[in-house]
């Protein structure tokens, strides 16, 4: 934009996203947005009878001891008041195969958004964040769980069905 002195104005694009790395201080925040994430989730799987809300402490402990983790990535978008969205990486050294010549394999863990911040590009801002962050990381694959919401999001930053099938095992709780 053109200033009537002659000189160049620099006007910062609308809808334009800043993703940073969280810190300590945006740890209850991250609770409050993985929270939302599993308050829209149905069945027993996701809000078990006997859990109460000590999966919310625990998960604030985690998150910061994982903060600085090279081989964690938790990422932020900044709102008015609070965090507007939040996406978590992580990458596991599993034994390298004919499919994973490195072994290396990321993991994107609940890409959450505020409601009262969504459809302005925050959760693609993360991914493509996270999806930087892995290809430094040598990773061969970037596995994810996609919510209904989510997948078009994932689709079109070139995820495809897993090829193994997914199943899984939980110990008898006691």
């Amino acid at each position: 934009m053109n200033r009537t002195d002659g000189q160049q104005l620099t006007v910062p694009s609308r809808g334009v996203t800043h993703v940073r790395r969280a810190v300590a201080a945006d740890v209850p925040e991250l609770v409050r947005l993985r929270s939302l994430l599993f308050a829209t989730r149905d069945g027993e799987y996701f809000k078990p009878a006997s859990v109460e809300d000590d999966w919310r402490h625990n998960l604030a402990s985690v998150l910061r001891e994982q903060l600085t983790s090279d081989a964690t990535r938790i990422l932020v978008v900044d709102g008015a008041h609070g965090l507007a969205a939040c996406g978590i990486g992580t990458v596991e050294q599993w034994f390298p195969g004919p499919h994973s010549v490195s072994g290396r394999v990321g993991h994107v863990i609940g890409v959450v958004t505020d409601p009262a911040y969504r459809r302005r590009g925050h959760s693609r801002a993360i991914m493509r964040e996270l999806l930087d962050w892995f290809r430094t990381q040598d990773v061969s694959r970037v596995d994810l769980y996609a919510s209904a919401d989510g997948e078009p999001l994932y689709r079109d930053l070139g995820f495809v069905d897993h090829p193994d099938p997914a199943l899984y095992w939980r110990p008898a709780q006691r």
